[in-house]
């Protein structure tokens, strides 16, 4: 099992209770998406305009290719783009992940 975490920045002017509310009615057909992915465990965070994202999965190649094809995926970020801002990563097509620096079961 891999854990992963990266930031996600809310855009100037985007509303934290909209943000919210979408992820509170988060789409079943994403959910399955993500479950598809190999995602388990997926938490954020807000504090102020900054996001921190948490997931474990069992291969994190394998869960960025899986996303990177899913259409429903798409749709989700499509959906998502007007209020985040993420740092991507070109190696992988998926947000520059953070190095873990301390874990403790």
């Amino acid at each position: 099992m891999q854990r992963v975490s990266f930031l996600i920045q809310l855009r100037p002017g985007a509303d934290p209770v909209e943000y919210q509310r979408r992820h509170d009615e988060i789409w079943p057909e994403m959910l399955a998406a993500l479950r598809g992915a190999g995602i388990h465990n997926y938490s954020i965070f807000r504090h102020g305009e900054t996001l921190f994202a948490y997931l474990e999965c069992d291969d994190f190649a394998r869960m960025a290719r899986t996303l990177a094809d899913d259409p429903v995926n798409a749709r989700w970020q499509e959906y998502m783009r007007g209020m985040l801002t993420i740092e991507g990563d070109p190696a992988t097509g998926f947000a520059k992940t953070l190095p873990e620096m301390f874990h403790m079961d």
